[in-house]
């Protein structure tokens, strides 16, 4: 020991002396005598050091250690003990979970510009510029400004804190005057009381990360000479006895899991348009230009956020009634019905508006009821009637919100649903793959076709065969679409054998549910039963689904997401009202200038035509046999075997095939119109061109049926006979056209936003339920 160091050996009996004063060591475990066998021999190795560094081995999670932060500061004493200012009543740490806010301790001993470095075993630094230390005497001008500080150490090092307990002082100011900061460890989970009662509320087996951990910084309040306050650190202890975390697992601790208030706005914002919480992730991620798994916040924490936006209280459905209501007293038509469930919490709500029924009335026949989305913000189950119109173009019939997916919510649905539309069942109704639902529809419409949507069952092929197929998935997907479009159940069934076998699927369980489903989806086994179409995978279907998608970007408070959709549904009738007038203004040319047509396209919208013109083309390439009687065979001129079998009654001019084509989608098909050319037919009979492909609508008695058509019929006639005008006058040039459709969707929009008001007595309006 050099000349320095002896001097410092008369300062051995005084510290002895000092030491029954201090109210703990922090290099003391047991008992005191330890900690000065450690002083004295920290003295001498301190003398050695003294102008080097030795660098120390640290565990997992400490901080670089750095020598320059081992100097006092100018203010302390040339040596301190590793000791921390805690008062005898102290001695019995942070562990204590008991204590409140309010408690009172004893006079806090202030060390007077004290500071020490740490050599506890946790091999922790000092202070640096890099990475600053808590030492006691270090100032902070709010105690938050010291929980941030000390937040920051403990990622750092591997661990995160939490505020533990308060204190205020009468004396030093008013209010809080004493606070401790501790490890999330901290403490002891309390033993939970036995439930002697057989009835008792079972308590919730939880578990606990605190295992009693001694960390912490304490922080008291001062008032400096400037008469402003301060806090100062008076207590500081960085021991843990568990394991410090990793940087790569530190940030999952939930301290430092934050998602911040312009992230939460944008997550809330991804939730209303329906994004799942995997493609939130990603994309915030790419914005934040980070790589995946490095946002401060996880996707557990973006579904906590989520679903404690979904909660709505009791307001909300009192302003989700009066929404509907208010939709009720500006049209009678509405319809809406409801249900609570025993807490008197809105369960199920449904309704369509008086547009949507008459929709029905005449594009009712083929109905999708899609229910594969939930509105993320509502935490409820979105089911959306639609249909298609004459044009080809989505039609809105109906909406429904179920707060559970189970077979009971389904048949309130169903049945809610045909009581809107007068009890008139449609004939097919095309659904996702749902057991509940498939029940339901058993129950309520025992008399409709139940079919699957084919570009629903398509949409999950890449989740369930990419990986399984790999470069064969495509070569895969092109042999289902053929044995989906076969005409026989026979042909069908041993085509799926083989294609089951030749692609390695036989165990496959996705492949055993699609054939054990293949009545409600596959066409061989649904040729005949009408679908407007509906049940092909192509435009169709594309602009049912797009037109569904938007309804999904409404979702935002209850009450504003019908007051939303009751916004898109005029918008889209009166999209629709335009697009329908355009194209019966315009004429459709015909591709081969035959009579047979020419009188098609005088007749059929726009969207039929298309489908009976391409039909009308391809007729030109098959040739056609008289078997025997009233039976044609009718096949593709490339082919010598197979074929369509023709029914053809000359009396009543009836046309069938086997293809059924006409009974699914009600156009006549490739092989019934060669038929009826070869037997020199110029027109096609006119109940093969259906009313509801024609242009024109239904007859004013059945389409109006409002309250006061009945009472003034000449002025519907006068009006219809202004229209039947209009539409003569506007179709002599493109200039008038565009006149008359921009000047009728403006009057149409007037129009809708009168009252409408029926009188049924003179006690006043009467208000249908």
């Amino acid at each position: 020991m050099g000349r320095e160091g002896s001097g410092y050996l008369f300062l051995y009996p005084l510290f002895s002396l000092l030491f029954l004063r201090l109210p703990w060591c922090h290099l003391v475990y047991s008992t005191t005598e330890p900690c000065l066998v450690k002083l004295g021999s920290q003295l001498e190795q301190e003398e050695k050091k003294r102008g080097g560094q030795s660098e120390k081995e640290r565990s997992r999670g400490e901080c670089p250690e750095n020598p320059d932060a081992r100097m006092m500061p100018e203010e302390s004493p040339s040596l301190l003990l590793e000791c921390y200012g805690v008062d005898r009543l102290d001695q019995r740490l942070p562990s204590m979970e008991g204590l409140s806010s309010g408690e009172e301790g004893e006079e806090e001993e202030e060390e007077e510009g004290g500071s020490g470095f740490h050599d506890d075993g946790t091999g922790l630094s000092p202070e640096t510029a890099d990475d600053p230390v808590p030492y006691v005497g270090q100032r902070f001008p709010t105690h938050d400004a010291a929980y941030e500080f000390y937040s920051g150490f403990a990622k750092r090092c591997g661990f995160s804190i939490r505020r533990h307990r308060t204190e205020g002082k009468d004396g030093v100011g008013k209010g809080l005057t004493r606070r401790y900061f501790v490890c999330h460890r901290a403490g002891n989970s309390p033993a939970k009381p036995f439930a002697a009662d057989a009835d008792a509320r079972p308590q919730r087996n939880r578990r606990s990360s605190r295992c009693g951990c001694q960390a912490y910084m304490r922080i008291g309040r001062s008032v400096v000479a400037a008469g402003d306050p301060e806090w100062r650190v008076t207590g500081f202890s960085n021991h843990h006895n568990h394991q410090l975390l990793g940087q790569d697992q530190v940030r999952f601790l939930p301290a430092y899991r934050v998602v911040s208030g312009a992230d939460r706005d944008r997550i809330l914002t991804f939730a209303k348009s329906g994004i799942s919480v995997q493609q939130m992730m990603r994309i915030m991620e790419l914005e934040k230009r980070v790589e995946p798994g490095n946002l401060p916040f996880t996707e557990k924490d973006v579904r906590n956020l989520i679903q404690s936006f979904r909660k709505f209280d009791q307001e909300e459905n009192v302003d989700l009634i009066k929404m509907c209501r208010k939709f009720k007293e500006k049209d009678p038509d509405f319809k809406y019905e409801f249900t609570k469930d025993a807490n008197n919490r809105l369960e199920n709500i449904a309704w369509s508006f008086a547009s949507s029924v008459q929709s029905y009335e005449m594009y009712g026949d083929a109905v999708v009821f899609d229910t594969t989305h939930r509105l993320t913000a509502l935490d409820m189950l979105l089911g959306i009637w639609v249909g298609l119109n004459n044009y080809g173009m989505p039609c809105f019939f109906g909406c429904a919100l179920l707060r559970e997916e189970n077979v009971q919510s389904f048949v309130w649905a169903l049945k809610v649903f045909l009581n809107f539309m007068n009890r008139k069942a449609p004939q097919t109704i095309l659904t996702d793959e749902n057991m509940y639902l498939n029940e339901a529809i058993e129950k309520v419409l025992p008399g409709t076709k139940h079919a699957l949507c084919i570009w629903l069952i398509s949409a999950r092929f890449p989740s369930w065969f990419d990986a399984v197929l790999g470069e064969l998935y495509n070569d895969w997907k092109n042999e289902f679409y053929r044995l989906y479009k076969m005409e026989s159940t026979m042909e069908f069934d041993l085509g799926w054998n083989d294609m089951a076998n030749c692609y390695g699927l036989n165990g496959n369980r996705h492949i055993a549910s699609l054939f054990a489903s293949r009545t409600r989806w596959a066409l061989p086994y649904l040729r005949g039963q009408f679908s407007a179409g509906l049940l092909a995978s192509g435009v169709t279907s594309k602009s049912i689904n797009a037109f569904i998608q938007r309804f999904l970007s409404a979702q935002t408070r209850l009450a504003h997401f019908i007051e939303q959709v009751a916004v898109y549904v005029e918008h889209n009738d009166q999209s629709e009202e335009q697009q329908m007038m355009q194209q019966n203004l315009q004429s459709i040319p015909c591709k081969a200038s035959a009579p047979m047509e020419a009188h098609a396209a005088a007749v059929l919208t726009s969207h039929a035509f298309s489908k009976l013109q391409d039909e009308l083309a391809a007729a030109s390439q098959y040739a056609s046999f008289h078997l025997e009687g009233n039976i044609f065979l009718v096949r593709h001129h490339t082919k010598t075997d197979g074929g369509c079998s023709v029914r053809w009654s000359q009396r009543e001019e009836l046309i069938s095939c086997s293809c059924q084509m006409f009974e699914s989608a009600g156009i006549l098909c490739r092989h019934a119109l060669r038929v009826i050319s070869t037997l020199n037919y110029f027109q096609i009979p006119d109940h093969y061109l259906p009313v509801r492909w024609r242009r024109t609508q239904p007859s004013p008695s059945k389409s109006l049926n409002g309250p006061h058509c009945g009472e003034s019929p000449e002025r519907v006639r006068a009006l219809q006979s202004m229209l039947s005008a209009l539409v003569t006058e506007a179709s002599k040039s493109n200039e008038r056209m565009d006149i008359a459709t921009q000047e009728v969707s403006g009057l149409l929009s007037r129009i809708r936003q009168q009252p409408v008001v029926v009188h049924v007595s003179g006690d006043g309006v009467h208000k249908q339920r």
